[in-house]
């Protein structure tokens, strides 16, 4: 095998990384970051798919593979599995509980993937990292991953607030359209039908949650062009 052909194989592999990280992804996209011509890229996803690899073409927006099918598991670098250690040590610190059962979880299946002398190596370096933030552990919200999925699917959520300053509750049903987070709490975004606006409302006074089957229209505005408009 010549250069050439080294280079191409490792293009291929990159490619299908790609597709299965992104919901589409156009030729253009794809001819900047590997540096080549977009006619490269149109013979190598041909490549691909008379290799039996089932990519699909979404008219005038891009390609992306066949609902369902799943490549085998990434080969991580001992760079990249070092990078996510370092997040892992800052993610059990965080605040909302469900957050962190969720990242454990999924940070459990990625280390099973790696090869013996990369998780060793990973398990050397997670014993030697300490991060100072929030040493109590304490969890102020458990329900993180529940608007991730509000937020993602277009679910209305149902919220019993807690009042600053206040024992006082109030019910509201939101529409979620953003998380931030602070050094202390996550911050939800959202519609609220009830002020009929966009409100802000920290996860550690949501006393109660309930995502709805009902849907809701997404709102085409951006995260960035939310953070320009008049605060209230």
């Amino acid at each position: 095998m010549n250069d050439n052909d080294t280079k191409r194989l490792s293009r291929l592999t990159a490619i299908l990384t790609q597709l299965q990280t992104k919901r589409l992804i156009t030729a253009t996209a794809l001819a900047i970051k590997f540096n080549v011509t977009v006619r490269t890229i149109y013979r190598d996803i041909r490549a691909l798919e008379q290799s039996g690899i089932p990519i699909l073409t979404e008219e005038g927006k891009g390609y992306y593979l066949m609902e369902g099918y799943r490549l085998p598991p990434v080969t991580f670098t001992e760079g990249e599995a070092n990078a996510l250690i370092t997040a892992e040590k800052f993610i059990v610190k965080n605040k909302d509980a469900s957050f962190v059962k969720e990242y454990t979880e999924a940070i459990a299946k990625i280390k099973s993937v790696l090869r013996n002398t990369t998780k060793e190596n990973a398990e050397l370096l997670s014993n030697r990292i300490a991060v100072s933030q929030n040493n109590t552990n304490d969890r102020t919200s458990n329900y993180l991953a529940s608007l991730q999925l509000a937020l993602t699917n277009f679910n209305l959520a149902r919220i019993e607030y807690q009042k600053p300053d206040s024992n006082e509750t109030s019910v509201r049903i939101v529409e979620p359209f953003a998380l931030l987070s602070t050094q202390e709490n996550w911050l939800l975004v959202a519609w609220c039908r009830l002020r009929k606006g966009f409100r802000l409302f920290r996860l550690d006074r949501i006393t109660k949650l309930d995502i709805q089957n009902e849907k809701f229209e997404p709102h085409k505005i951006t995260l960035q062009e939310y953070f320009e408009l008049p605060q209230q």
